[in-house]
């Protein structure tokens, strides 16, 4: 994608977000873990809406979701700015897998400190489970289409390694083409026939968490995979820009035939 103008300033924010992470670690809420009993085939292997997803796994309390939104979305944003993003993150869904696991994990210092971050705001973790302890294991994606059962646990249809369109397909569903609808922690994908990697994905952040209230700007952040040669980085547009980019089949409008819609986690299936 042709880099758009965006107020790119990693080295003033990185410097504001010098605070202790130990200091909010203590008043966390630290996550419940599935012991080995609950993670044991005594599971009920239910899918309540046919996706695939095991009810065991969707986030069905409300704080539970909110809680989700707001870390998936911090984290991404926390990706962009940092000076040494994760190595893994090497294209779209890359940065995706990346948030949406640590997102599932205890949030603690030890935590923190493996990941570099200068600042961790005091949101309350996940309750019901924390990766990788879930009736899964560490397979948190599906990958494999095909109705629920409880073979899955170990057949491969769950793993750790999911490309862009297996996100799309099998680990989301379809909200609107409308951006307007999108909400914290959904997703934008796109299909580009003519590129080597032709699903791509944005991650709607919504308001910024890290450059607070300084504009009433939503954002998407995203990877751009393999670029011109070079490795690629990841960006943080404003979705004001987005809609006017240079290069319409960019833009998230429903006369776009590129952009595949706005998309939202099974996770979060069943609630808002």
């Amino acid at each position: 994608m042709k880099r758009l103008p965006s107020a790119r300033v990693k080295l003033s924010v990185a410097a504001g977000l010098l605070l202790l992470f130990a200091a909010t670690a203590e008043l966390r809420p630290r996550a419940r873990t599935i012991t080995s009993a609950e993670a044991s085939p005594a599971v009920e292997w239910t899918d309540s809406f046919g996706d695939g997803t095991p009810d065991f796994l969707r986030l069905s309390d409300g704080a539970d979701r909110l809680a989700f939104r707001s870390w998936f979305t911090f984290l991404a944003e926390s990706a962009y700015f940092s000076s040494h993003p994760p190595d893994e993150i090497t294209d779209c869904a890359a940065l995706i897998r990346f948030a949406y696991r640590e997102t599932l994990r205890a949030h603690d210092a030890a935590w923190a400190s493996g990941l570099r971050l200068t600042h961790v705001p005091p949101m309350p973790a996940i309750a019901k489970y924390s990766y990788p302890r879930t009736p899964l294991g560490s397979g948190l994606f599906r990958v494999r289409a095909g109705d629920l059962g409880r073979d899955d646990a170990s057949n491969g249809a769950f793993g750790q390694f999911a490309d862009a369109e297996a996100l799309r397909m099998l680990n989301t569903h379809f909200v609107s083409r409308d951006v307007r609808r999108a909400r914290p922690g959904d997703l934008l994908f796109y299909r580009q026939p003519d590129q080597r990697m032709p699903y791509h994905a944005m991650i709607y952040v919504g308001p910024s968490q890290i450059t607070g209230g300084d504009n009433q700007d939503t954002w998407v952040v995203y990877h751009t995979g393999p670029d011109a040669g070079g490795p690629g980085e990841i960006r943080r547009v404003a979705v004001r820009e987005l809609l006017q980019h240079p290069y319409p089949r960019w833009r998230p409008l429903p006369q776009n035939p590129a952009f595949l819609g706005v998309y939202r986690w099974n996770l979060l299936r069943g609630g808002q």
